[in-house]
């Protein structure tokens, strides 16, 4: 079922996917089908499984309402990526990505260089420097804010005007803050790129990727390039992020705000040199408030005297705390990022994930580690 437009995304995210005829399941069944019954012309019904399944239409349901737009369901991050990519390279000569952004992005763009555009790095507090490249020739801005994992904030209402300007579309990663958060949409963005693998789906248990826009032409293209090139999710994940999205404005509230209470009991911790927060990071607070207005999301970095080794043994010494990658579950998680390689992170630099647990159990977690 889609919601009408009067509900909030808070109702449609519940409903998503109800029917309420008599008899029909309140929570409505993944459709594990590899065919459909299928008569008459090609198109008109799913007929094979790569062409669609009500499991996904329901998920894309629920994404779109959350930022009054509609949503392209895909079986990766990457592979919504990908297609996103591809389906905006055309006649362009060159891909602007942020420096301190998530680097399979930028690695995904340079395996795709002979069929798409010439990735090109920025730093998205330059704006200057991102108009000069812009206007150097056909792009596409490629945004991601809060990056990951240095949480740095790029203001996308200026991002837009820049690239509106150059003729330039501008598509946002915003895997780190969720459409609950951060509607890029609103701001001028052509398409919101977001990872439900991390806090939209929220349990660790499941990869998936989606795309929402309200471009009509690119819905289109998305589509076909899901159904051509075969990225398409599974009925059982799409079942289990149907059912964790009706959580996601309770978890994504009480992530931001145990983050946030990390993040300042950091800044004032003696072994901790540097806090990366959008709530806590002076410089671009004021754009991270009118952007994110309902908190600042479940991640954060640090960094700890020692290097390396030392933010080995600060992740090693959690009893409470999982060291893991990824981010945005129930469970909170740490992991060094420069352990990665391609990772550009400070080398102390830990990333950290607010989980649901108590922030004050996270906190006397954080500081007996980091004695």
């Amino acid at each position: 079922m889609t919601a009408p437009p009067d509900w909030s995304a808070d109702s449609a995210l519940i409903h998503a996917g109800t029917r309420r005829d008599q008899a029909d399941p309140v929570i409505p069944p993944p459709a594990l089908t590899s065919i459909f019954v299928s008569a008459g012309d090609p198109g008109s019904d799913p007929g094979y499984g790569r062409n669609g399944n009500p499991t996904w239409t329901a998920v894309e349901h629920a994404l779109g309402a959350i930022e009054q737009a509609e949503a392209v369901l895909f079986s990766s991050g990457q592979a919504a990526s990908m297609a996103l990519m591809l389906a905006l390279a055309a006649g362009r000569d060159r891909i602007l990505l942020p420096l301190d952004g998530y680097y399979n992005a930028r690695a995904l763009a340079a395996k795709l260089r002979p069929h798409g555009a010439q990735p090109v790095l920025v730093d998205q507090q330059d704006l200057a420097g991102i108009e000069r490249e812009l206007h150097r020739g056909p792009a596409l801005l490629w945004a991601e804010t809060p990056t990951n994992p240095l949480l740095r904030v790029a203001d996308l209402a200026r991002l837009a005007q820049l690239a509106a300007a150059a003729g330039a579309p501008m598509i946002v990663d915003n895997t780190v803050a969720t459409g609950m958060l951060q509607q890029p949409l609103d701001f001028g963005a052509i398409a919101s790129l977001c990872s439900l693998t991390k806090s939209a789906a929220g349990h660790s248990d499941l990869i998936l990727g989606a795309v929402i826009t309200r471009d009509p032409a690119l819905l289109a293209e998305l589509r076909g390039w899901r159904t051509l090139a075969g990225g398409i999710a599974g009925p059982m994940e799409s079942w289990l992020a149907l059912r964790s999205l009706k959580t996601l404005p309770l978890r994504i509230a009480r992530q931001s705000a145990t983050a946030q209470q990390i993040a300042a009991y950091l800044s004032g911790h003696p072994r901790v040199t540097a806090v990366h927060y959008p709530g806590t990071a002076l410089p671009t607070l004021d754009v991270a408030r009118a952007q994110m207005p309902k908190g600042f999301g479940p991640l954060l970095s640090f960094e700890v005297t020692g290097g390396a080794a030392a933010a080995d043994a600060v992740v090693a010494a959690a009893r409470l705390i999982v060291p893991a990658t990824s981010f945005g579950g129930a469970e909170s998680t740490w992991e060094r990022r420069g352990r990665w390689p391609g990772e550009q992170a400070p080398a102390s630099l830990i990333r950290l994930s607010a989980g649901l647990e108590p922030a004050e159990d996270l906190i006397a977690d954080i500081a007996q580690s980091l004695g």
